[in-house]
């Protein structure tokens, strides 16, 4: 048997029984090595947003969670990702849940407790660490990590949590329209077995569907199948939005961090997207394509943070640490986040396709993503004249990785399950809801009467690997039907994360943070509420669906928006 670190090994919580198990796999047991069962009344897969929310939902109503994740961090997208939240302007007082709202809370709380903040910062109510463009709270993703493990902490001491990390889903036990029980394996290849009467699909690309045999969906749906506006003639299932290994740097003035040419840099400097409408040229480069008009569009690039007149400075977009809000000396200069059009990888996909090209096509994004740093370090244009700032430094331990980029790429689509309710553009866009209603005002996205959460965010798809540019425009503030969470044939199986019964069109707008923790959360109190009444979601759904959005609003979750 393989030595593994203590890391690789780390299991949190009790419970564990032992049983030998019925034949033996070179790769992971020998015939004398028992598979250990863990047991609980809820097994998540992946600790994404969804994955968190939904365990920490189910253990406020007082089950047990068996929680897993394919990395060594907690967090998903704000964190082993490394993306800010992308949120709408009204999250500070609505919009979300209440335990969404507290978590962002804490998050400020751990910066005005650990950091030397300067004391404007210290007294700013809605502080934002990195005063980023596109969030009211750029934040580290280590201190995303931290408040996580607090907020679990409790749960794990007294044994009601079990949180396994770095445990991958291989297979699954099922009979007929249940799950009996996950098998997860660790870095070292060792297996357990998980079983629950519930369990939730909170992985990044939906890992669970294809293993339980659950009907799902993948890329494009046709304008003939779903009615949606901007639906293309022909389905392709094939055609997936791009992805993207994001990574985290600084600029240190005079000094020179210039790292050595990638190996596959000569491609991507010289690499034009192939896209319909077409890409302005090369990807590497401070123009691109308006995700709104397809127009070519000048973006800026300063890493002081200067202001590029009427051109958005990248620099700023998604940057996390503002040296400005702390005491002098403690930054070099401020830490932002790469997550551009730049380093969005469209050349092929990482759902449903052999272990080989999914490792294929993520090493490429992330010669991708050490290409585009590298170009700023030695060739963006500068203000001056010049070219190229190699003062620009990759923060390794920022993303907590020996390469410096995300321990998983950000993922902006999955697989869908085949719900009992999928999401249209007709519930949710702006302008197809406004033709079929006549009403050129329409303010709101469809009123679901099973709605078990809401958000906000425009239908936002980026290009994809089957050469289709952006797609954007802008949606209404909407509902979270639950017939969209619940699968059309299985019945203890539920999604939690990107893999909700939407098309490819409004998946555009239900991948967000909030939203996925308002989806998660709505599981997690689904489950815990199903087994009390006996029931199963689907018929909650259908019998008792006054009762649950009474349960959960009472829990602080909005089904409604604020007229």
């Amino acid at each position: 048997m393989k030595r593994r670190s203590f890391l690789q090994s780390i299991t949190w919580g009790s419970g564990a029984l032992l049983s030998w198990p019925v034949r033996s796999d070179a790769n992971t047991l020998s015939p004398k090595e028992p598979l250990v069962q863990l047991q609980a009344d809820l097994v998540i897969a992946g600790a994404g947003l969804g994955g968190l929310a939904a365990a920490l939902a189910a253990l406020r109503n007082k089950q047990t969670v068996i929680l897993t994740e394919e990395t060594d961090w907690i967090g998903g997208q704000v964190s082993q990702q490394g993306v800010p939240p992308d949120e709408h302007q009204w999250i500070e007082t609505h919009g979300a849940t209440a335990l969404y709202r507290h978590w962002r809370n804490r998050i400020r709380n751990y910066y005005r407790q650990n950091y030397p903040l300067t004391e404007a910062a210290q007294q700013r109510p809605l502080l934002n660490p990195g005063d980023g463009a596109v969030s009211r709270l750029c934040h580290e993703p280590k201190v995303a990590v931290a408040v996580f493990m607090e907020l679990l902490a409790p749960h794990l001491s007294n044994g009601k949590l079990q949180l396994l990390l770095q445990h991958k889903a291989v297979s699954a036990e099922k009979n007929g329209n249940r799950v009996h029980a996950l098998l997860v394996k660790d870095q070292s290849g060792v297996l357990k077995k998980l079983i629950a009467p519930y369990f939730v699909d909170a992985t990044e690309l939906g890992d669970l569907l294809p293993i339980t045999g659950t009907e799902y969906r993948t890329g494009t749906e046709a304008k003939s199948q779903t009615g949606e506006l901007h639906a293309p003639g022909k389905a392709d299932p094939l055609n997936s939005q791009s992805f993207t290994m994001c990574f985290a740097m600084d600029y240190v003035p005079g000094e020179n961090h210039t790292i050595p040419e990638p190996p596959d840099y000569a491609f991507w400097k010289n690499y034009s997207p192939d896209l319909q409408p077409a890409w302005p040229g090369r990807l590497l480069d401070l123009q691109y394509s308006d995700p709104r008009t397809g127009k070519p569009k000048q973006l800026g690039f300063h890493p002081e943070g200067i202001a590029t007149g009427d051109r958005l400075n990248l620099w700023n977009y998604r940057r996390i640490i503002s040296k400005d809000n702390f005491k002098p000396g403690t930054y070099a200069g401020d830490i932002t986040i790469v997550n551009w059009p730049q380093n969005d990888y469209m050349l092929g996909t990482i759902i449903d396709v052999p272990e080989k090209e999914k490792v294929y096509h993520i090493n490429r994004a992330k010669q991708l993503s050490l290409s585009l740093l590298y170009w700023l370090q030695t060739e963006v244009p500068r203000p001056d004249g010049g070219k190229g700032w190699p003062g620009i430094r990759l923060r390794k331990d920022v993303m907590g990785t020996h390469d410096g980029l995300a321990k998983y790429p950000y993922v902006r689509e999955a697989r869908r399950i085949e719900a009992v309710f999928t999401v249209k553009e007709e519930h949710v866009g702006m302008e197809q809801r406004r033709q079929l209603s006549a009403d050129a005002s329409l303010a709101w996205g469809a009123a679901f009467e099973d709605s078990v959460g809401i958000g906000y965010y425009p239908i936002d798809l980026h290009p994809t690997n089957h050469k289709v540019n952006y797609v954007d425009f802008n949606a209404l503030p909407f509902q979270i039907p639950l017939g969209a969470l619940i699968p059309i044939r299985m019945e203890n199986l539920l999604p939690a994360n990107k893999n909700i019964g939407t098309t490819h069109i409004t998946n555009g707008c239900y991948r967000l943070h909030p939203v996925e923790w308002s989806i998660g959360e709505a599981v997690g109190c689904l489950v815990a509420f199903a087994k009390e009444q006996g029931l199963t979601p689907r018929q909650v759904r259908e019998l008792k669906i006054k009762e649950f959005q009474s349960f959960i609003s009472s829990q602080g979750i909005e089904t409604a928006w604020p007229l």
